[in-house]
Formats: C-alpha cells, sequence, structure tokens
C-alpha cells in the first residue's frame, strides 16, 4: 500500500529485525555465590541465569534486574554488560533473529522467593561450581567461567560499563557501553 500512496518507492523503515533477551547473573562478591535458576518451560534441569525479554523501550540494565526479580524475588543493582549473543532462526524468536545480553548484577537482597510458574529451582551457586558443572547450558557454563575470571582477577578484564550522555536530541539522553578507557585517554575528546 505505501508503494501505491507514494512514487513507488517506500521510504518506511523495514519491520524490527531482533528481539532482545536480557539475563542477570548476580554475584555476591562476599561469598562467590551467583543465583541461577532451572527453567521450568525451556531448558529443565539445565542451570542458567535468570532473565527474559526486554520490554519496548526498556534500557539493558533494567530488564536484568526487573527478570531478576520477577524469577527469584532478589533485588539487584545492574554493575556491567558480560556478553552477547546473536542467534538467527531462533525458535523463539517469532520469525526474528535473537539478541541475548548476560549482565553482571550485584545483589542488594538475599531472600529467594522465585516464581514457581517459570523455574523449577531457584538457589545461590558457588561460581567455581557453576563453572565446572555440565548441569548448565553452554552459554550459561561459558558465562561462569568469564564471571570467575572476573571474579579473581577484577572485574575491569571483563566488563562492558556503560555511561549516560545527553543526545543531541533535546532533551533525550542514551547508554554508551563500552570498555573502561585508562584515566590518560578519558579526558581527550570529551571522554
Amino acid at each position: 500500500m505505501t508503494l501505491w500512496l507514494g512514487d513507488g518507492n517506500s521510504r518506511l523503515p523495514g519491520y524490527a529485525t531482533h528481539q532482545l533477551g536480557v539475563a542477570g547473573a548476580v554475584l555476591d562478591n562476599s561469598t562467590g555465590k551467583v543465583l541461577v535458576v532451572q527453567d521450568k518451560n525451556k531448558t529443565i534441569n539445565a542451570w542458567k541465569f535468570p532473565g527474559g525479554l526486554s520490554d519496548p523501550g526498556e534500557d539493558i540494565g533494567d530488564t536484568a534486574v526487573r527478570e531478576v526479580f520477577e524469577e527469584t524475588g532478589i533485588k539487584s543493582e545492574f554493575k556491567s554488560i558480560l556478553s552477547i549473543r546473536q542467534q538467527h532462526r531462533h525458535p523463539g524468536a517469532f520469525g526474528k533473529s535473537d539478541m541475548y545480553i548476560i549482565c553482571r548484577l550485584e545483589p542488594s537482597s538475599f531472600n529467594i522467593s522465585f516464581c514457581q510458574q517459570e523455574c523449577l529451582r531457584c538457589e545461590w551457586m558457588d561460581l567455581d561450581e557453576l563453572a565446572k558443572t555440565k548441569d548448565a547450558t553452554p552459554i550459561t557454563s561459558s558465562v561462569a567461567k568469564l564471571l570467575l575470571y572476573g571474579y579473581r582477577e577484577g572485574f575491569d578484564k571483563i566488563d562492558i560499563t556503560m555511561k549516560e550522555f545527553s543526545a543531541v536530541y533535546t532533551g533525550q539522553v542514551y547508554k554508551l557501553y563500552h570498555r573502561e578507557l585508562p584515566e590518560s585517554y578519558k579526558d581527550m575528546g570529551g571522554l
């Protein structure tokens, strides 16, 4: 119809090509334990990080915090992005490609009250154990090893952090995610 109404060359943008899933790797730095769930609906008996789909207009960190709370009852704070996975022809993506982002979160509560409609189990698991277990999804296993490296050697080696900037559009802001710069580069060019 847009071609018929116009000059034959539609200028309307294409439909969205990806859905965005976000999970939270909630690590208690004082104990070395990480929050994991066993999903009731998909990967039964495989440990994974709690998460779900981002709502329209919702920031990545906010999605991770919300999904962790909805699934586990744990309150947390966004710290960084740990990983990004892109997958095409994902069977649960409604014909779209799928982006899946895992964020590092810090807990502000510790008593689990998990959603029994979504989860079979939920627990604080030792990070070493999660990194070694065969009972985790492949992405959970990989990110657990990355998280263990950051826990032992410093999160500055793994974190993709966020900074908020004023956009060129009046009253708008945007969030830029990147590895942290050394101090000698931060004052160069406005960063």
